[in-house]
């Protein structure tokens, strides 16, 4: 077949029985919270509970399965930013095959650290995955390894596409589903998986708006290359949308939205909060996008989380960006007299206000004062958009003059 026919309901079901033993279904669950933001029943398909915490180890473990002995002899290679990696080097590793894994510099972490213990050899280059594919394409030219693509191969589609079978038997009256997406193998199987019992479904993509190839190359017809990328979510940073799954997104996907970093945060915090379920920005793009616009999609709803493997590091710094897009930090500079017990006044007004002080930096040299000021600078937390804005009305109220840092 060619890489313009969209993977077959044959090619799911195959795929499905060769990783009956190999991947768990995953749970869905019932989110109340986004349930009573939408005005329906919305349930969350628990990708980042898989084994290797994503749903990557479907595509590889298909893919890899069907190599010849000869093929499997020579080894794959491939590249990935984590959770591919991570799949890649866990189906090696159950049909002893011996794996390659080209990582971006500045990968997380606990990805680089996973794909090493199941037994992958990792070697870093370039800063996204599209510099990683380059090389491993040479290393496939040199080596003679299989070039183990992340999402541009019909066995790969066809792995991902088992997720949209789990997804019809868990919540046959589905109408929506939305799926993060990159490369599009997730969200082109999952389309692709919908077609099977002609149900009226709609699948939605959501993209980064700092790494979106969709819009342009569905626009233009064919996948169209972005020229830079810029996102925290690594999971979906991808260049150059696949061929295969092109086809797929093309004729069954109903529309790819885009989502900004704000929103990732924010996802990715309520996440934490309401569903107490860990998630990577990309595994919370789809949740980002109900957030961004909850009546745009008609329950009930399946809205995918495709990933878990965050670092640890990232987590905070995401919290801490979660937490100011949502209103909870407040970081600004207030101006304050330069004579005895005026930044404790400060300080008790803010009290009295409820803000939590989480630091405080006292600054009497700036050209920008007046000789009897001083500046300080604030960390505050509050509960929330309305807490923020009585902070501040508070602020005004008693003389202050304030701007954000």
């Amino acid at each position: 077949m060619s890489e313009d026919e969209v993977v077959t309901p044959a090619e799911i079901a195959k795929a499905a029985d060769l990783l009956h033993d190999v991947v768990a279904p995953t749970p869905l669950e019932y989110s109340r919270w986004l349930s009573e933001l939408v005005g329906g029943d919305v349930f969350l398909k628990c990708e980042n509970l898989q084994r290797t915490g994503s749903f990557k180890l479907r595509g590889a473990y298909v893919r890899m399965s069907r190599l010849s002995k000869k093929e499997r002899a020579r080894g794959v290679v491939a590249a990935s930013a984590g959770n591919h990696a991570q799949g890649v080097a866990l189906a090696a590793q159950l049909l002893g095959i011996k794996a390659t894994v080209f990582m971006p510099f500045g990968a997380p972490i606990p990805k680089e650290k996973a794909t090493r213990a199941y037994g992958a050899d990792v070697r870093f280059v370039g800063t996204s995955i599209d510099d990683c594919l380059r090389a491993a394409r040479e290393f496939e030219a040199e080596t003679g390894a299989v070039l183990i693509h992340p999402f541009d191969h019909r066995d790969i589609v066809a792995g991902q596409a088992t997720t949209g079978l789990e997804i019809v038997e868990q919540c046959p009256q589905v109408r929506t589903v939305v799926v993060p997406t990159g490369g599009g193998g997730l969200v082109a199987g999952i389309a692709a998986a919908m077609q099977r019992d002609g149900l009226p479904i709609s699948v939605v993509g959501v993209q980064a708006a700092g790494a979106a190839a969709y819009p342009a190359s569905l626009a233009a017809g064919e996948p169209v290359a972005l020229e830079s990328m810029s996102t925290m979510a690594d999971g979906i940073a991808v260049g150059l949308p696949g061929k295969v799954p092109f086809a797929a997104i093309q004729k069954y996907v109903g529309e790819v939205v885009t989502v900004d970093e704000d929103a990732l945060s924010k996802a990715l915090l309520l996440l934490l909060e309401r569903a107490k379920l860990v998630v990577e920005p990309a595994g919370a793009a789809a949740v980002a996008a109900v957030l961004d616009n909850p009546k745009a999609f008609k329950p009930p709803m399946v809205v995918v989380l495709s990933g878990g493997n965050i670092d640890p590091l990232l987590l905070m710094r995401v919290i801490r960006h979660g937490m100011a897009a949502a209103g909870r930090y407040l970081s600004l500079r207030v101006r304050i007299p330069d004579t005895p017990g005026g930044l404790a006044t400060l300080l008790t007004r803010l009290a009295e206000a409820d803000a939590n002080i989480i630091e405080v930096v006292h600054e009497r040299i700036s050209p920008s004062l007046n000789l009897h000021e001083v500046e300080v600078s604030l960390q505050l937390e509050t509960r929330g958009e309305e807490h923020r804005e009585r902070v501040l009305t508070c602020l005004t109220e008693n003389g202050y003059t304030y701007t954000p840092n």
